[in-house]
Protein backbone atom coordinates (compact mmCIF):
# COMPACT_ATOMS: atom_id res chain seq x y z
CA UNK A 1 0.00 0.00 0.00
CA UNK A 2 1.21 3.56 -0.33
CA UNK A 3 2.72 5.16 2.53
CA UNK A 4 0.66 7.74 3.56
CA UNK A 5 2.55 11.56 4.11
CA UNK A 6 1.39 13.96 6.90
CA UNK A 7 -0.54 16.89 5.82
CA UNK A 8 -0.80 20.21 7.21
CA UNK A 9 -4.06 21.48 7.89
CA UNK A 10 -3.85 25.00 6.46
CA UNK A 11 -1.93 23.37 3.09
CA UNK A 12 -4.99 22.84 0.61
CA UNK A 13 -6.42 26.88 0.04
CA UNK A 14 -6.34 27.93 3.37
CA UNK A 15 -8.90 25.00 4.30
CA UNK A 16 -9.29 23.65 8.10
CA UNK A 17 -12.26 21.48 8.02
CA UNK A 18 -15.04 22.30 10.47
CA UNK A 19 -15.46 20.01 13.43
CA UNK A 20 -13.15 17.52 12.05
CA UNK A 21 -13.33 15.67 15.55
CA UNK A 22 -16.57 16.06 16.08
CA UNK A 23 -17.77 14.03 12.66
CA UNK A 24 -15.38 11.46 12.98
CA UNK A 25 -16.56 10.91 15.96
CA UNK A 26 -20.39 10.77 15.08
CA UNK A 27 -19.63 8.32 12.41
CA UNK A 28 -17.09 6.00 13.85
CA UNK A 29 -19.38 3.63 15.86
CA UNK A 30 -20.48 1.64 12.48
CA UNK A 31 -17.03 2.75 10.69
CA UNK A 32 -14.99 0.69 13.58
CA UNK A 33 -17.66 -2.21 13.62
CA UNK A 34 -17.28 -3.30 9.99
CA UNK A 35 -13.26 -2.74 9.87
CA UNK A 36 -11.73 -2.89 6.57
CA UNK A 37 -15.41 -3.26 4.96
CA UNK A 38 -16.10 0.69 6.38
CA UNK A 39 -17.09 2.80 3.21
CA UNK A 40 -17.21 6.62 4.56
CA UNK A 41 -19.38 8.93 1.89
CA UNK A 42 -17.93 12.13 1.73
CA UNK A 43 -20.59 14.18 -0.27
CA UNK A 44 -19.35 17.32 -0.31
CA UNK A 45 -15.61 16.50 -1.04
CA UNK A 46 -13.95 20.05 -1.84
CA UNK A 47 -10.70 20.89 -0.60
CA UNK A 48 -10.87 16.97 1.03
CA UNK A 49 -9.80 18.04 4.25
CA UNK A 50 -12.50 15.66 6.03
CA UNK A 51 -11.90 12.90 3.88
CA UNK A 52 -7.95 13.07 4.83
CA UNK A 53 -9.31 12.99 8.51
CA UNK A 54 -11.19 10.17 8.05
CA UNK A 55 -8.78 8.22 6.15
CA UNK A 56 -6.03 8.65 9.03
CA UNK A 57 -8.33 8.00 12.01
CA UNK A 58 -9.95 5.16 10.69
CA UNK A 59 -6.72 3.45 8.93
CA UNK A 60 -8.59 0.82 8.08
CA UNK A 61 -11.65 2.42 6.03
CA UNK A 62 -12.63 3.45 2.51
CA UNK A 63 -13.52 6.98 1.45
CA UNK A 64 -15.35 7.67 -1.66
CA UNK A 65 -15.44 11.48 -2.15
CA UNK A 66 -18.28 12.99 -4.25
CA UNK A 67 -17.90 17.07 -5.61
CA UNK A 68 -19.60 18.26 -8.81
CA UNK A 69 -16.66 20.57 -9.35
CA UNK A 70 -14.24 18.97 -11.05
CA UNK A 71 -11.32 21.72 -10.07
CA UNK A 72 -11.83 20.84 -6.04
CA UNK A 73 -12.08 17.15 -6.98
CA UNK A 74 -8.53 17.26 -9.05
CA UNK A 75 -7.14 19.10 -6.62
CA UNK A 76 -9.03 16.98 -3.82
CA UNK A 77 -7.42 13.61 -5.46
CA UNK A 78 -4.10 14.74 -5.87
CA UNK A 79 -3.98 15.68 -1.95
CA UNK A 80 -5.45 12.49 -1.22
CA UNK A 81 -3.34 10.73 -3.66
CA UNK A 82 -1.10 8.58 -0.61
CA UNK A 83 -3.94 7.06 0.35
CA UNK A 84 -4.08 4.47 -2.10
CA UNK A 85 -6.73 2.49 -3.26
CA UNK A 86 -8.90 3.69 0.23
CA UNK A 87 -10.00 6.52 -1.68
CA UNK A 88 -12.12 6.95 -4.45
CA UNK A 89 -14.24 9.62 -6.19
CA UNK A 90 -16.87 10.53 -8.36
CA UNK A 91 -17.81 14.17 -9.92
CA UNK A 92 -22.06 14.41 -9.47
CA UNK A 93 -23.86 16.89 -7.96
CA UNK A 94 -24.12 15.07 -4.52
CA UNK A 95 -27.82 14.25 -5.04
CA UNK A 96 -26.65 11.55 -7.35
CA UNK A 97 -24.43 9.76 -5.53
CA UNK A 98 -25.94 6.68 -6.45
CA UNK A 99 -26.64 6.66 -9.40
CA UNK A 100 -22.58 7.87 -9.60
CA UNK A 101 -21.40 4.82 -7.69
CA UNK A 102 -23.56 2.24 -9.11
CA UNK A 103 -22.23 3.13 -12.25
CA UNK A 104 -18.36 3.36 -11.27
CA UNK A 105 -15.74 0.12 -10.69
CA UNK A 106 -13.86 -1.19 -8.37
CA UNK A 107 -13.77 -2.70 -5.30
CA UNK A 108 -14.73 0.46 -2.78
CA UNK A 109 -17.72 1.03 -5.12
CA UNK A 110 -18.87 -2.68 -4.66
CA UNK A 111 -18.86 -2.56 -1.10
CA UNK A 112 -21.32 -0.08 -0.99
CA UNK A 113 -23.76 -2.48 -2.86
CA UNK A 114 -22.82 -5.33 -0.33
CA UNK A 115 -22.74 -3.35 3.43
CA UNK A 116 -24.26 -0.03 2.62
CA UNK A 117 -22.15 3.01 3.70
CA UNK A 118 -21.01 2.68 6.91
CA UNK A 119 -20.84 7.14 7.78
CA UNK A 120 -22.03 9.82 5.47
CA UNK A 121 -20.49 13.46 6.01
CA UNK A 122 -22.65 15.90 4.07
CA UNK A 123 -20.58 19.78 4.61
CA UNK A 124 -23.26 22.16 2.78
CA UNK A 125 -22.74 25.39 0.95
CA UNK A 126 -19.96 27.05 -0.80
CA UNK A 127 -16.85 25.42 -0.09
CA UNK A 128 -14.06 27.50 1.77
CA UNK A 129 -11.68 26.82 -1.55
CA UNK A 130 -14.43 28.29 -3.81
CA UNK A 131 -14.77 30.98 -1.81
CA UNK A 132 -11.06 31.90 -1.84
CA UNK A 133 -10.82 31.45 -5.33
CA UNK A 134 -11.98 34.85 -6.42
CA UNK A 135 -12.27 34.24 -10.24
CA UNK A 136 -15.46 31.93 -9.44
CA UNK A 137 -17.61 34.84 -8.49
CA UNK A 138 -18.77 33.70 -5.12
CA UNK A 139 -17.07 36.54 -2.87
CA UNK A 140 -18.12 39.84 -3.22
CA UNK A 141 -15.12 40.94 -2.00
CA UNK A 142 -13.34 40.87 -5.58
CA UNK A 143 -14.55 42.14 -9.12
CA UNK A 144 -15.15 38.74 -10.81
CA UNK A 145 -17.51 36.81 -13.40
CA UNK A 146 -20.71 36.47 -12.00
CA UNK A 147 -20.41 32.79 -12.47
CA UNK A 148 -21.20 31.25 -9.42
CA UNK A 149 -21.47 27.75 -10.77
CA UNK A 150 -19.88 24.80 -8.50
CA UNK A 151 -19.64 22.76 -12.03
CA UNK A 152 -18.63 25.59 -13.92
CA UNK A 153 -19.36 23.61 -16.92
CA UNK A 154 -22.90 22.94 -16.82
CA UNK A 155 -26.08 24.89 -16.10
CA UNK A 156 -26.84 28.49 -15.83
CA UNK A 157 -24.73 31.13 -14.45
CA UNK A 158 -25.72 34.18 -11.50
CA UNK A 159 -25.44 36.84 -14.91
CA UNK A 160 -27.82 34.48 -16.63
CA UNK A 161 -30.63 34.94 -13.40
CA UNK A 162 -29.73 38.43 -13.22
CA UNK A 163 -30.45 39.07 -17.35
CA UNK A 164 -33.37 37.23 -18.18
CA UNK A 165 -35.41 36.32 -15.03
CA UNK A 166 -38.30 38.62 -14.71
CA UNK A 167 -38.81 41.03 -12.04
CA UNK A 168 -41.30 38.55 -10.11
CA UNK A 169 -38.99 34.90 -10.31
CA UNK A 170 -35.78 38.26 -9.73
CA UNK A 171 -37.53 39.02 -6.24
CA UNK A 172 -38.68 35.50 -5.37
CA UNK A 173 -35.05 33.58 -5.30
CA UNK A 174 -33.67 37.08 -3.05
CA UNK A 175 -36.17 37.06 -0.92
CA UNK A 176 -36.83 32.85 -0.61
CA UNK A 177 -33.28 32.39 -0.41
CA UNK A 178 -31.31 35.31 0.76
CA UNK A 179 -34.13 36.89 3.86
CA UNK A 180 -32.92 40.10 1.72
CA UNK A 181 -35.83 43.01 2.76
CA UNK A 182 -35.52 44.91 -0.18
CA UNK A 183 -35.61 41.99 -2.83
CA UNK A 184 -38.22 44.10 -5.07
CA UNK A 185 -36.38 47.64 -5.03
CA UNK A 186 -33.39 45.22 -6.18
CA UNK A 187 -35.06 43.60 -8.40
CA UNK A 188 -36.57 46.31 -9.93
CA UNK A 189 -33.10 48.37 -9.91
CA UNK A 190 -31.48 44.88 -11.50
CA UNK A 191 -34.01 44.96 -14.46
CA UNK A 192 -33.16 49.21 -14.95
CA UNK A 193 -29.39 48.63 -15.44
CA UNK A 194 -29.88 45.62 -17.51
CA UNK A 195 -32.09 47.15 -19.93
CA UNK A 196 -28.40 49.28 -20.42
CA UNK A 197 -25.87 46.47 -20.10
CA UNK A 198 -26.05 43.14 -19.32
CA UNK A 199 -24.55 41.84 -15.97
CA UNK A 200 -21.00 40.23 -16.58
CA UNK A 201 -18.95 40.96 -12.99
CA UNK A 202 -19.69 41.29 -9.82
CA UNK A 203 -18.32 44.91 -9.12
CA UNK A 204 -21.17 46.21 -10.90
CA UNK A 205 -23.83 44.44 -8.93
CA UNK A 206 -22.42 44.82 -5.50
CA UNK A 207 -22.42 48.91 -6.63
CA UNK A 208 -26.18 48.12 -7.76
CA UNK A 209 -26.36 46.66 -4.27
CA UNK A 210 -25.00 49.74 -1.90
CA UNK A 211 -27.15 52.33 -3.80
CA UNK A 212 -30.65 50.02 -3.48
CA UNK A 213 -29.89 49.49 -0.13
CA UNK A 214 -30.77 52.13 2.66
CA UNK A 215 -27.72 53.38 3.99
CA UNK A 216 -29.12 52.61 7.98
CA UNK A 217 -29.44 49.22 6.59
CA UNK A 218 -25.61 48.91 5.18
CA UNK A 219 -24.34 49.96 9.09
CA UNK A 220 -26.25 47.45 10.79
CA UNK A 221 -26.74 44.73 8.24
CA UNK A 222 -23.53 42.78 7.03
CA UNK A 223 -22.58 43.69 3.75
CA UNK A 224 -25.22 44.79 1.77
CA UNK A 225 -24.18 42.35 -0.97
CA UNK A 226 -24.04 39.15 1.40
CA UNK A 227 -27.62 38.13 1.17
CA UNK A 228 -28.12 38.34 -2.97
CA UNK A 229 -24.91 36.58 -3.26
CA UNK A 230 -25.68 33.97 -1.24
CA UNK A 231 -29.38 33.88 -2.84
CA UNK A 232 -27.78 33.60 -6.39
CA UNK A 233 -25.38 30.96 -5.28
CA UNK A 234 -28.18 28.68 -4.46
CA UNK A 235 -30.60 29.40 -7.60
CA UNK A 236 -27.39 28.54 -9.94
CA UNK A 237 -26.73 25.49 -8.16
CA UNK A 238 -30.30 23.95 -7.31
CA UNK A 239 -28.72 23.89 -3.70
CA UNK A 240 -31.75 23.62 -1.44
CA UNK A 241 -33.72 21.20 -4.08
CA UNK A 242 -30.23 18.59 -3.84
CA UNK A 243 -30.15 18.71 -0.43
CA UNK A 244 -34.01 17.65 -0.18
CA UNK A 245 -33.26 14.75 -2.72
CA UNK A 246 -30.39 13.75 -1.10
CA UNK A 247 -31.52 12.83 2.92
CA UNK A 248 -33.66 10.37 2.02
CA UNK A 249 -31.25 8.67 -0.99
CA UNK A 250 -28.09 8.43 1.50
CA UNK A 251 -30.38 7.51 4.88
CA UNK A 252 -31.44 4.30 2.16
CA UNK A 253 -28.05 3.48 0.96
CA UNK A 254 -26.65 3.33 5.09
CA UNK A 255 -25.87 0.63 6.53
CA UNK A 256 -27.84 -0.96 9.29
CA UNK A 257 -26.56 1.19 12.41
CA UNK A 258 -24.77 3.46 10.13
CA UNK A 259 -24.66 7.13 10.42
CA UNK A 260 -25.38 10.09 8.08
CA UNK A 261 -23.78 13.82 9.17
CA UNK A 262 -25.24 16.92 8.06
CA UNK A 263 -23.32 20.81 8.50
CA UNK A 264 -25.54 23.24 7.60
CA UNK A 265 -24.18 26.91 7.14
CA UNK A 266 -27.87 28.93 7.15
CA UNK A 267 -31.13 28.35 8.52
CA UNK A 268 -32.84 27.23 4.93
CA UNK A 269 -30.27 24.22 4.74
CA UNK A 270 -31.04 23.34 8.67
CA UNK A 271 -34.92 23.89 8.08
CA UNK A 272 -35.03 21.21 5.50
CA UNK A 273 -32.41 18.92 7.25
CA UNK A 274 -34.77 19.07 10.64
CA UNK A 275 -37.98 18.24 8.85
CA UNK A 276 -37.08 15.38 7.21
CA UNK A 277 -34.96 14.19 10.15
CA UNK A 278 -38.98 14.61 12.09
CA UNK A 279 -40.42 12.51 9.28
CA UNK A 280 -37.88 9.70 8.89
CA UNK A 281 -37.99 9.04 12.83
CA UNK A 282 -41.91 9.45 13.31
CA UNK A 283 -43.92 6.33 14.11
CA UNK A 284 -46.04 5.79 11.16
CA UNK A 285 -49.20 4.06 13.78
CA UNK A 286 -52.37 5.98 13.79
CA UNK A 287 -52.23 7.82 16.59
CA UNK A 288 -53.63 6.45 20.09
CA UNK A 289 -52.15 3.19 20.15
CA UNK A 290 -50.23 1.95 22.64
CA UNK A 291 -47.39 0.57 20.48
CA UNK A 292 -46.12 0.04 17.08
CA UNK A 293 -47.64 -1.85 15.18
CA UNK A 294 -45.45 -4.19 13.10
CA UNK A 295 -44.10 -2.20 10.05
CA UNK A 296 -44.91 1.25 11.45
CA UNK A 297 -41.67 1.47 13.81
CA UNK A 298 -39.77 3.72 12.77
CA UNK A 299 -36.12 2.86 10.76
CA UNK A 300 -34.31 5.65 12.17
CA UNK A 301 -33.28 7.53 15.03
CA UNK A 302 -31.95 11.30 15.73
CA UNK A 303 -28.20 10.94 17.09
CA UNK A 304 -27.64 14.67 17.89
CA UNK A 305 -29.92 16.71 20.39
CA UNK A 306 -31.17 19.15 18.59
CA UNK A 307 -28.74 21.41 16.35
CA UNK A 308 -25.20 21.09 17.73
CA UNK A 309 -23.32 24.06 17.00
CA UNK A 310 -19.23 24.33 17.49
CA UNK A 311 -17.13 25.43 20.67
CA UNK A 312 -15.77 29.13 21.27
CA UNK A 313 -12.56 27.08 21.16
CA UNK A 314 -13.25 25.57 17.64
CA UNK A 315 -14.50 29.10 16.30
CA UNK A 316 -11.23 30.85 17.63
CA UNK A 317 -9.04 28.03 15.81
CA UNK A 318 -11.34 28.63 12.78
CA UNK A 319 -13.95 31.29 12.45
CA UNK A 320 -15.80 29.31 9.69
CA UNK A 321 -17.15 27.17 12.06
CA UNK A 322 -19.26 30.17 14.23
CA UNK A 323 -22.76 29.56 12.09
CA UNK A 324 -22.65 25.36 11.51
CA UNK A 325 -25.33 23.67 12.75
CA UNK A 326 -25.04 20.11 13.17
CA UNK A 327 -27.64 17.07 13.34
CA UNK A 328 -26.45 13.19 12.64
CA UNK A 329 -29.27 10.59 11.62
CA UNK A 330 -28.82 6.50 12.15
CA UNK A 331 -30.30 4.04 10.80
CA UNK A 332 -32.34 1.52 13.21
CA UNK A 333 -30.75 -2.32 13.13
CA UNK A 334 -32.42 -5.24 15.00
CA UNK A 335 -30.99 -7.63 16.85
CA UNK A 336 -29.61 -9.75 14.14
CA UNK A 337 -27.90 -6.69 12.55
CA UNK A 338 -30.63 -6.02 10.06
CA UNK A 339 -33.05 -3.09 9.25
CA UNK A 340 -35.96 -3.48 11.58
Amino acid sequence: MTEERSFDLTENHGHVPVLRDRMAELIAPKVKALGDRAVILDGTLGAGGHSEHFLRVFPEARVIGVDRDPVALADAQERLAPFGERFASVQTRFDGFAEAIAAAEGAVFELVSEVGIAGALFDLGVSSMQLDQLDRGFAYRADAPLDMRMDPTHGITAADVLNTYSHGELAHVLKAYGDERFSGKIASAVLREREKEPFTTSARLVELLYAAIPAATRRSGGHPAKRTFQALRIEVNAELDSLAAVIPAVVESLAPSGRAVFMSYQSLEDRIVKKQFAELTASKTPPGLPMDLPGTAPRFKVITRGAEKASEAEIEENPRAAPVRVRAIEKIADDAGGIR
